[in-house]
């Protein structure tokens, strides 16, 4: 933070700044993965995040200054001051820095900071998850941009995985203005159909997910089929499996959704297959995978 590193207790902003006030600012979210027999973190897909957020940071006209080189050396570097020989987060953010009580962007001071901290599993990845259709609706392009990550439009995300807790889920899926399917609160997702990964098309408002991203590359070279397009809420309910994917949520099982069984109400075999092969590549353990890991300790 502030161009040097601090320990996190140091690492304050005023209650003045314009992001806290606004939500102007933009993130993302890397996982670093604990390989015990090599001794080794592995960091997923790292340029691809750093990558994505200058291109939010352009969205939202902010500009920290730095290139994606720049920011892997300090991810990095923030992973092995931290000695991590567990999973870790890394948690970069591009924001407005200014005291200044004024809605807008232009004429205000940017600023990036990061941290990370130790993460396990973010859902029930073994036994499935609960998952309800939300009455909220997605962030439209043209209100919050959603292929950005921004601080500010995660309220969206809030919103329905609140409802969907309170009301005894373990998530939410949104749908878009239109009523076709988008994305759960914070995760992409796929149906599994007569053999078929299914996933929402980009301009159905998903955030363009690099977990996403690296699921239907790795699906290919499985010889599973993906078709991108639009889905409708229906075809959730009759799919054969269906599965969350991101940072967090890594590759979550779904197997139930408003209270009806997906499949045998059980991990499917094309989701299982699937996250076997995801969890070895980013621990490090599948040689044809390597490109998407950095490893930490062991350059």
């Amino acid at each position: 933070m502030n161009g040097r590193f601090m320990p996190i207790e140091e690492a304050t902003i005023s209650i003045a700044t314009h992001a806290f006030n606004y939500g102007t600012g933009c993130f993302e979210g890397i996982r670093g993965y604990w390989n015990p027999e090599h001794e080794e973190v592995y960091l997923v897909k790292l340029h691809h995040h750093f990558r994505r957020l200058l291109n939010s940071c352009r969205l939202f006209r902010i500009d920290i200054g730095r290139s994606v080189e720049e920011l892997c050396e300090i991810a990095v570097e923030l992973v092995r001051r931290g000695g991590y020989h567990e999973d870790v987060y890394v948690r970069p953010i591009a924001y407005k820095s200014s005291p200044v009580i004024r809605v807008g962007l232009l004429n205000l001071e940017d600023a990036f900071c990061c941290y990370t901290a130790p993460m396990g599993d973010y859902h029930d990845i073994e036994h499935g998850l609960s998952v309800t259709v939300s009455g909220w609706r997605r962030n439209d392009d043209n209100a919050i941009p959603a292929r950005a990550k921004a601080t500010g439009g995660y309220l969206n995300a809030a919103l329905a995985i609140a409802d969907a807790q309170d009301a005894g889920f373990d998530e939410a899926i949104l749908l878009t203005q239109d009523g076709h399917v988008s994305e759960a609160s914070s995760a992409n997702l796929f149906l599994v159909m007569n053999g078929r990964l299914i996933t929402p098309e980009v301009s159905d408002d998903i955030l363009v997910g690099i977990t996403r991203g690296a699921l239907i590359e790795l699906a290919l070279k499985l010889g599973i089929r993906v078709e991108e397009r639009r889905v409708d809420r229906t075809e959730l309910y009759v799919a054969d499996e269906v599965f969350l994917c991101g940072t967090g949520a890594q590759i979550s099982p779904v197997t139930s959704i408003d209270h009806r069984t997906i499949g045998k109400g059980e991990v499917g075999a094309i989701t299982a297959k699937v996250a076997r092969t995801y969890f070895d590549a980013v621990h490090g353990r599948a040689p044809e995978y390597r490109s998407w890991v950095l490893p930490v300790y062991k350059r």
